[in-house]
């Protein structure tokens, strides 16, 4: 089955898109956090100086003796006069009643000034522990949110795999399925999610129509293949009874044997074209003894071989087999020798087979470089000089990729050219 580039499954698409909305989702709330948790962790440090206050004022009311403790990070002050407003720390003096904040050195201090008559109170709290908590609250939020990340894209990509399995099953019953194939039954199933049963029916009812227009079109290449059969048959049959006949003139046998040959390349160019519409099987796959194959392919052109006093050489050893389908190897070979024939005047028509290469070479008057891209198109044709449909090589090329045979072309203009058929 054909595989498509991961970022182009539905399955990838479905889980970057549940992955996308959670790491969006979850993203907001953690930015909100961590712009949040600077503001928290600022009300939290007011609140803690604040009661400190109010504890240091209803301590200094109710003893007015008291001693104010001084630790590593808070630090309480009661000054009276001037001598003790000296003795405090330099980054605490002259501190206007007020809420501060205060850099010293390495150390942010968070001041809050009080004054009651003539006595100044004084806390100081020095936030590294918060600074450091803080820091280690926005790692933890970014860590986190990373492995929300993770998280996310591996269950949205299991969680896809559930969401498009019908798709999936859908599709690979489909990729089993031949033109026209009833055997597997209905796609559509009573356990589909309406979504995909509605592309299942839809691909029902697109299998039936091309079974039906399959039929129509057997029926009419059928007709069509009898109907032009029978009179070819004819023309052959008359043909050998009146080439049996003793008493026949000369040249009435030479315009005999010409209709004969007419209508055997009709009936040859009627399977041709049947194969270039259907694609139609030529035969079975056999054993085949490749110059017997090329000698029988050539039989109709030795005429014209000889008319043009052409060398024809088929350098291939009598034992050398290929196992193929005997009519598609024949048709190859009958288009790309009368091809050969056809354009080339003078020299050499050579047939080669090395190493699984089936070479026909011809001394001919080679092909254009401009007409190499066009050379298997149908009904073209890259000279007026000769006869045909141009649909010759368009056959052989329709041949070798039916069976999985490489086609290559090698010419030049006025000396000749080579075509090759690789077989696998």
């Amino acid at each position: 089955m054909h595989r498509f580039p991961i970022e182009r499954s539905l399955r990838y698409r479905v889980a970057v898109a549940l992955a996308t909305f959670s790491i969006f989702t979850v993203g907001t709330l953690c930015i909100i956090l961590y712009f949040a948790s600077d503001n928290i962790e600022e009300a939290h440090i007011e609140q803690v100086i604040k009661m400190e206050m109010d504890h240091l004022v209803h301590r200094y009311q109710k003893h007015s003796d008291f001693i104010s403790q001084v630790g590593s990070h808070l630090k309480s002050y009661v000054v009276h006069n001037m001598e003790e407003e000296l003795r405090l720390p330099a980054y605490l003096r002259g501190l206007n009643p007020d809420y501060h904040r205060i850099y010293y050195g390495m150390d942010d201090f968070h001041v809050l000034v009080h004054a009651i008559g003539e006595v100044k109170f004084v806390v100081a709290y020095r936030i590294t522990l918060h600074k450091q908590r803080l820091q280690e609250l926005r790692l933890l939020i970014v860590l986190s949110w990373l492995v929300v990340v993770g998280i996310a894209f591996f269950v949205g990509y299991l969680l896809a795999r559930v969401l498009v399995q019908q798709v999936t099953d859908l599709a690979e019953r489909v990729n089993r399925l031949a033109p026209g194939d009833v055997q597997h039954g209905l796609l559509a199933q009573q356990d589909m999610d309406e979504e995909v049963a509605q592309l299942a029916r839809a691909l029902d009812d697109y299998q039936n129509r091309i079974k039906r227009m399959l039929q129509r079109e057997q029926e009419f290449t059928a007709n069509i293949s009898h109907e032009l059969r029978t009179p070819i048959t004819t023309i052959l049959t008359s043909c050998e009874l009146l080439i049996a006949g003793a008493d026949i003139p000369i040249k009435a046998y030479h315009r005999v044997k010409m209709i004969e040959a007419a209508a055997a390349r009709m009936g040859e160019q009627l399977q041709a074209l049947l194969f270039l519409a259907r694609e139609q099987a030529l035969g079975v796959i056999e054993t085949v003894a490749v110059a017997e194959c090329v000698y029988d392919a050539a039989d109709p052109l030795c005429v014209e071989i000889a008319r043009k006093n052409l060398t024809f050489e088929v350098l291939i050893a009598p034992n050398v087999v290929l196992t193929v389908n005997r009519q598609a190897l024949h048709t190859t070979l009958m288009n790309l020798i009368r091809n050969a024939v056809q354009y080339t005047q003078k020299g050499y028509i050579r047939i080669e087979f090395n190493d699984r290469r089936l070479s026909v070479s011809d001394s001919g008057m080679g092909i254009e470089p401009a007409y190499l891209p066009l050379l298997y198109e149908r009904f073209f044709r890259g000279s007026t000089q000769g006869e045909g449909l141009g649909i010759g090589l368009a056959i052989v090329k329709r041949i070798c990729n039916h069976y999985g045979w490489n086609i290559e072309v090698d010419s030049t203009p006025g000396k000749g050219t080579t075509f090759h058929i690789i077989f696998p």
